[in-house]
């Protein structure tokens, strides 16, 4: 019969979470244990809070869990909470045997540590005397957490240690010094007891999700990710990929490759990247859908290295494309040019596109490819400012005819992506109309714009991350009231960022004239080495008025429409 109870929610405290025999394994595969002291003070701040306030209670957010026995669970998703809670603990039960060292209420004290130890951390079988713990922490770390912490002793090294290792040893000391900062506990072995039996395990509580097996945990992913708790698609993603291998040494291959594959393109940007390449097999790949399609489609143990064989074959190129400066680039420099531009303009989308390409066209055809893209991308996403949903599915529906080998040149990829180039006459009307606020991002865009313009006008190489001059403002941002006169204060602000107001300048000179008046200006951009600049007296030889701004402005559109084009128009 069919399961129909997906999952289990309720509202539990720790001391039911942790109490009647429960034990808590985190899979070898979670990540490691990685709070920081930002954590533990936060943690820590609210149980001083919550001592003062014994009938209130303060949520640790939600714990996932996966049962196997009415007794074992696989954490999904708080192995860090688990983990720092035990920690918390144990720095309990090391003050309490310490009072009991230093011969204050002994007998009481070490009885007190033995309970809270059977009760919190583990105790011993009464058949085997064999200790058994109600956690187990995943394989970098549950040694060092069983060996040292969970003895309660100091390890022979500390600064050698691993950073998890390292982490979990501070956290231990951190609420172990903590402890002892509180006065009213110094003698009292009943309060320092009380703070983990009572306010602890009593008034911490936790949305306990209990699921039944890995497809429920993508219901809970769904969940959780809609009310704004921390799940992320990559770790669910990596629990299910590592369930699916069951021999240890094909598991130990796996963590060491999927480690490899999550440095090269960055925890952080995993699910952007998994995406990408599964947008060059099919169309629609939603983020919030993309743990569901992966588990349809990998059912074995063989299905899991086949992916993981996919996933590095582009790995390293994902990386490169938002990096001009990889490795990867040194033996195809001429393609660098249009990675630092696509890189500038932000834009993502055409990565399926750039995978398909590297992989079946040749490197001369890969960097007419990656041109084309960059000019598409300046017209669409820096001049235009369209539709970014549209990219989605046209980039992809190419990436797959050049896989399918129906695209076999960069004209007929230009043929397929066709849509997304913006015509002449509407480029040309929008970079008319462009403004761009010098400033972060913008700073570099609004200096690279020029500087292509002005490679275009003089034929001489200049280059807007290496070239010295810096961007002025005709119309200065913070003009005195003589421009009053030419610009009325009203539209001093709507033509200050406008492209024709703005012009590179030797850095020096930009300096000596900053909000000086037209007439003082003249000179000196007269005696620029910019060719566009020493434009500037013969469109304006008197002075320089909004008029004169868009009839400069009007005039680099021309310029930009015939220089960002593309080849096979």
């Amino acid at each position: 019969m069919a399961k129909t109870n997906v999952l289990n929610t309720r509202t539990i405290n720790y001391m039911e979470l942790i109490g009647n025999g429960k034990s808590y394994n985190v899979p070898p595969y979670q990540r490691d244990y990685s709070w920081s002291e930002e954590q533990w003070e936060d943690l820590w701040n609210d149980i001083v809070e919550l001592r003062s306030n014994a009938q209130d209670h303060h949520y640790m957010g939600a714990l996932v869990i996966e049962g196997k026995t009415d007794r074992e669970f696989l954490v999904i998703d708080g192995q860090q909470r688990l983990a720092t809670l035990s920690l918390f603990a144990l720095a309990v039960i090391s003050k309490l045997n310490t009072m009991a060292d230093q011969e204050i209420d002994a007998d009481a004290n070490k009885e007190r540590a033995q309970q809270l130890r059977n009760r919190f951390i583990g105790e011993k079988d009464p058949a085997s005397l064999t200790e058994s713990t109600r956690l187990l922490l995943n394989d970098t770390d549950n040694d060092f957490y069983q060996d040292y912490l969970v003895q309660l002793k100091k390890p022979h090294n500390p600064r050698k240690l691993p950073k998890s290792n390292s982490l979990l040893w501070k956290c231990f000391l951190y609420f172990t010094e903590r402890l002892d900062e509180l006065e009213d506990l110094e003698t009292d072995g009943e309060a320092v007891a009380g703070i983990l039996s009572e306010t602890v395990a009593r008034q911490l509580l936790f949305i306990l999700i209990t699921v039944d097996d890995e497809l429920n945990a993508y219901t809970v992913f769904e969940t959780l990710n809609a009310r704004g708790l921390e799940l992320t698609t990559t770790d669910l993603l990596k629990n299910y990929l590592f369930s699916l291998v069951k021999v240890r040494t094909d598991l130990k291959a796996l963590q060491r490759r999927w480690a490899k594959l999550i440095a090269t393109v960055d925890q952080t940007r995993f699910a952007e990247f998994l995406r990408y390449h599964m947008l060059c097999k099919q169309r629609e790949v939603r983020s919030q859908r993309l743990f569901k399609l992966v588990r349809d489609k990998t059912k074995t143990q063989e299905d899991v290295f086949a992916l993981l064989d996919e996933l590095e074959s582009r790995a390293e190129l994902f990386a490169a494309v938002s990096d001009p400066n990889h490795g990867y680039w040194m033996e195809l420099p001429d393609a660098r040019p249009y990675i630092r531009e696509l890189s500038l303009f932000r834009v993502r989308q055409m990565v399926p596109l750039v995978f398909a390409t590297w992989e079946s066209f040749s490197e001369e055809d890969f960097v007419r490819v990656l041109k084309l893209l960059s000019v598409i991308s300046f017209r669409y996403n820096v001049i235009s400012s369209l539709n970014t949903n549209v990219l989605e599915r046209v980039y992809p529906h190419a990436a797959r005819a050049v896989i399918a080998g129906d695209a076999t040149s960069p004209a007929d990829v230009f043929e397929l992506i066709k849509p997304i180039y913006v015509e002449d006459e509407k480029m040309h009307q929008d970079f008319s109309l462009l403004v761009i606020n010098p400033r972060g991002q913008k700073k570099k865009l609004a200096k690279y714009i020029l500087a292509r313009l002005e490679q275009d006008a003089s034929g001489h190489s200049c280059d807007f991350e290496t070239d010295p001059g810096t961007v002025e403002h005709i119309l200065p941002e913070n003009p005195m009231e003589i421009w009053d006169e030419t610009f009325p204060p009203g539209l001093q602000e709507t033509s200050m960022y406008r492209l024709g107001n703005l012009t590179l300048l030797e850095s020096s000179a930009n300096k000596e004239i900053r909000n000086a008046a037209y007439d003082e200006k003249i000179d000196t951009y007269k005696n620029s080495t910019y060719a566009l600049t020493k434009e500037i007296p013969e469109i304006a030889p008197e002075e320089w008025t909004p008029e004169l701004v868009n009839k400069r402005q009007q005039q680099l559109a021309a310029r930009a429409t015939h220089l960002w084009r593309s080849d096979f128009t």
